[in-house]
């Protein structure tokens, strides 16, 4: 279970994001970051159970640095105000499906799918969308999978058909995305109680055809290219 201390440390340190605070509060850091990892630890025993493709992706393979990367930003605050972890087959930089949990106060949420895939990625799951568009229909029209996530992340989603697929295909609009994942909020409430481990396997355990469909279409369409 995570605690309130957890979220009370990313909120104190959203009000004081600088190296001289996080270095007073470094232990309050180390035990929010032992927290998280424990959690993570069991959400990954908990999945393991119906996709087997995370078994041997360990805690530290998924879980972000709290430390942010300023050397192209304008914001030059040196940490995340949140804690995440993204449990996919390789580790979080394989560039495959996965399950993301986002920890932040006022922003909590369970998500998974592919985020900002690069060219190739993504017209490999375009290309086995087209060639197998029921299979995919039949897995985001599923009524617990609609309950959970409602539809798809349209964001930053085509206006017009992409390239290189038929403008007349009658499901073009399932090929617009530019992510194909899903995302569903839950409370402070939800985070910080008993429950929230099994609302996570939950939602995970629904997401997992979906996350399968789009790792399956990008081995396979990519290895053809080979």
């Amino acid at each position: 279970m995570l605690s309130q201390n957890m979220l009370q440390f990313l909120r104190d340190l959203s009000k004081n994001n600088n190296r001289e605070w996080f270095h007073e509060n470094n232990e309050r850091y180390q035990i929010a970051k032992k927290e998280f990892e424990q959690f993570i630890t069991l959400v990954i025993m908990e999945i393991s159970q119906f996709d087997p493709s995370i078994k041997n992706v360990k805690p530290k393979d998924c879980i972000f640095r709290i430390n942010r990367d300023i050397r192209f930003s304008n914001d030059k605050s040196p940490y995340k105000t949140n804690m995440g972890g993204y449990i996919v087959p390789g580790g979080r930089n394989a560039g495959n499906a996965g399950y993301y949990l986002h920890i932040e106060p006022d922003n909590c949420f369970l998500a998974g799918g592919i985020y900002m895939p690069p060219a190739d990625r993504l017209k490999a799951v375009r290309t086995e969308i087209y060639e197998n568009t029921d299979q995919f229909k039949e897995i985001i029209t599923n009524k617990d999978f609609i309950k959970q996530f409602k539809e798809l992340s349209v964001e930053d989603k085509l206006k017009q058909p992409p390239k290189g697929f038929p403008k007349d295909f009658p499901d073009i609009d399932l090929l617009k995305y530019k992510h194909y994942s899903v995302l569903k909020t839950v409370s402070e409430k939800v985070v910080t109680s008993k429950g929230y481990l099994k609302e996570t396997v939950d939602a995970f355990k629904t997401m997992h055809p979906f996350i399968q469909f789009i790792n399956e279409a990008i081995n396979y369409q990519l290895g053809k290219d080979q």
